[in-house]
């Protein structure tokens, strides 16, 4: 088949890809027919995963629109993806054109979509790295062209902590980041959970160990514990829909079935 623009001709065409399976659960252009399908098997699966899907990206756009009204003009998106509609730096730079954006993938499927998306934006770039490897996101000369660490930074985990097994040490890692991040930064979190929806956890952790990528759901406490040495903006870690909603039309009667929290905290 013809490969689009946006794609590079290394792209992969014949295996799906996470990124462009989320990418189609968001309504997005940048996928394929084996994503497609493998998507639809999903959803035959468990019929609400697209609404979880953009009421994370919701929250992703929420938090980066807060972020920018309290002074945040350069963000590091850990676990982006692929940057298509309504991704950080657009939302950013809708808000305020100065806003740099450096996002970090280890996947490089997402990582030659972003590059080739990417291209011709000098605020925005990606580096290819595991969110483990703190040093390296910091080090690389991408991150530093357009990062100031003497200011407030913006660090997004959206979607991204349950994929840290406890025996990996998510807590350390977070504490890490908070280390790199000037006094004034701030945390945007956004974790699958089992409360709210306990019978939804079984099919859900079975659902990312068929895509080979096992979960690690974890409770509200276990959430905040995560962001030790961070002070909880309000309302703290809330099911998604809940964390400061545009409208109150846009929170569903029952937040719960979006089985995920949210959360941001300033580092002081």
């Amino acid at each position: 088949m013809d490969l689009p623009s946006w794609a590079s001709d290394d792209i992969d065409i014949e295996h799906a890809s996470p990124a462009r399976v989320y990418d189609y659960y968001l309504g997005g252009s940048h996928n394929f027919t084996v994503d497609r399908q493998m998507a639809r098997k999903a959803i035959e699966l468990w019929p609400d995963l697209p609404l979880i899907m953009q009421a994370n990206r919701a929250f992703l756009r929420r938090s980066v629109r807060y972020l920018v009204k309290q002074g945040i003009t350069q963000f590091l998106d850990i676990g982006s993806g692929i940057p298509t509609e309504g991704n950080v730096h657009e939302v950013a730079q809708a808000v305020s054109s100065q806003c740099r954006v450096v996002y970090v993938d280890i996947d490089p499927v997402a990582v030659a979509h972003s590059r080739a998306m990417l291209a011709g934006n000098p605020f925005a770039d990606i580096v290819q790295a595991d969110l483990r490897d703190v040093a390296a996101i910091f080090d690389d000369p991408r991150a530093g062209r357009l990062l100031d660490l003497s200011k407030p930074i913006g660090v997004l985990m959206v979607a991204m902590l349950h994929f840290v097994p406890d025996e990996a040490d998510p807590a350390n890692v977070v504490a890490q980041y908070r280390k790199m991040m000037p006094s004034g930064s701030y945390l945007a979190v956004s974790h699958a959970t089992h409360e709210g929806r306990p019978d939804q956890a079984g099919p859900h952790i079975e659902l990312y160990r068929r895509a080979g990528a096992p979960l690690t759901m974890r409770s509200r406490r276990e959430i905040e514990t995560l962001l030790d040495g961070f002070e909880l903006v309000p309302p703290g870690v809330v099911f998604m829909p809940l964390w400061r909603p545009d409208s109150p039309a846009d929170v569903d009667d029952h937040p719960e079935r979006f089985t995920g929290y949210a959360v941001v905290g300033r580092r002081p």
